[in-house]
């Protein structure tokens, strides 16, 4: 199911849920356009010219305008995506103000969780703006993912089919009880691995360790808290798994780039008419 959130000349916003699982038959498909989609939840294999991907939230799907592709569900239901749609033209016109970027055409599936992005997917999922202010986030995701490609960002290697079935149980896990106490140990044992090899296979899949992929999933999620409710920043910290709030305030400032009063204040403000 595809949501049209906003569209302008040469760019489209949408937000997709899927409901398909492991019973459900992989369909080939086609980029209508060149797509940037970042995963707000769920997980799923995804399979193109460039390369296959386990997609994990944060992550980033990378398409090329008219190259075929595989979404698929083989070890676990459901997930949703932001997808950011650009015409080749309007796209090519953005990179063209990139230092770096040589030429148009992603050439690898994704883009792995990353610190440095947090702050913009998180803004980009809270959402509610009007069409100026996703073709800001549009232009500014574009800008983004072409920098880091142009840093020579090292691609990871495609998982089995035995390392992603476990790690998507992990990444499953920790999205659904990222309030909780979660150990390596106990993840490690719940995907019947070692800790060391159940911290190397994950941190190889996902592009972080579980404790960063954990601290992540709170972070976003309180960030998301500070622009859609009125609870207290301490207890928002609280609620999202964090012990205290000197080590909330500090952890989000350095994801974030603001203390948590900060980026509520900054997200409250109204637009200039």
């Amino acid at each position: 199911m595809a949501h049209l959130l906003a569209s302008g000349a040469g760019w489209r916003v949408l937000d997709i849920i899927c409901t398909a699982g492991p019973g459900d038959r992989v369909f080939e498909e086609q980029h209508a356009y060149c797509c940037i989609a970042a995963v707000a939840s769920g997980s799923f294999q995804y399979r193109s010219a460039q390369g296959t991907a386990l997609l994990a939230p944060g992550s980033l799907l990378l398409g090329n305008h008219g190259s075929c592709f595989e979404c698929g569900h083989e070890h676990a239901t459901g997930d949703r995506c932001l997808a950011f749609q650009f015409d080749p033209a309007y796209l090519e016109s953005i990179l063209a103000g990139v230092p770096g970027a040589r030429r148009l055409g992603f050439s690898r599936p994704h883009l792995p969780p990353s610190p440095a992005l947090a702050a913009l997917t998180a803004e980009m999922e809270a959402g509610g703006g009007d069409a100026a202010s996703y073709e800001e986030l549009a232009i500014r995701l574009a800008g983004a993912v072409a920098s880091t490609l142009a840093e020579g960002q090292p691609a990871k290697a495609a998982p089995t089919t035995r390392d992603a079935r476990r790690i998507t149980r992990a990444l499953r896990r920790i999205e659904a009880c990222s309030g909780e106490t979660l150990t390596l140990s106990q993840l490690a044992r719940e995907a019947a691995m070692s800790p060391y090899h159940f911290l190397r296979t994950f941190k190889g899949v996902v592009g972080m360790t579980p404790h960063q992929f954990l601290l992540r999933t709170r972070l976003h999620r309180a960030a998301l808290l500070l622009r859609r409710s009125e609870h207290g920043v301490a207890q928002i910290a609280f609620d999202c798994g964090f012990g205290d709030l000197s080590t909330f305030n500090r952890r989000f400032r350095l994801a974030m780039g603001k203390s948590p009063s900060a980026y509520r204040t900054h997200h409250d403000r109204p637009r200039a008419s």
